[in-house]
């Protein structure tokens, strides 16, 4: 998947930076369907320049809980889908945590045997309207 921050692309739109200075990673990530949020290694988030705006109380799977920062307005690009999220920053990670509110908001199902993400929907209509 692709993150960058998307205030350097909406500068980069206006023509207020030149495309190449948009601050990108193209990063692999863990789906973790149990997780509700985005999270990203510390050292990603200070590589693609993102401000930090209040923090999130997050527990782990050991019982653990700890306050992080929340990193803002990342946009995340995967296959033809993106869209701009949230993240909690992680000092202790290695590569990103994909959490169900991205999952949902591109409407992504985990195929377990290929070991991938898909669209739900074969058509790949994101949004259903009656």
């Amino acid at each position: 998947m692709q993150l960058a921050n998307d205030e350097d692309l909406v500068r980069a739109e206006a023509g207020d930076l030149p495309r190449e200075q948009v601050r990108q990673e193209h990063v692999r990530g863990v789906v973790d369907s149990g997780a509700t949020r985005l999270v990203i290694p510390e050292a990603l988030a200070q590589r693609l320049g993102l401000k930090t705006a209040g923090t999130a109380r997050v527990r782990y799977a050991d019982g653990r809980s700890a306050d992080r920062p929340i990193a803002r307005r990342i946009h995340l690009t995967y296959g033809d889908r993106s869209s701009v999220f949230n993240a909690i920053v992680e000092p202790q990670r290695h590569s990103a945590l994909i959490g169900a509110i991205v999952l949902e908001d591109l409407d992504l199902v985990v195929d377990c045997t290929g070991q991938r993400l898909v669209p739900r929907d074969p058509k790949q209509i994101i949004s259903e309207v009656e």
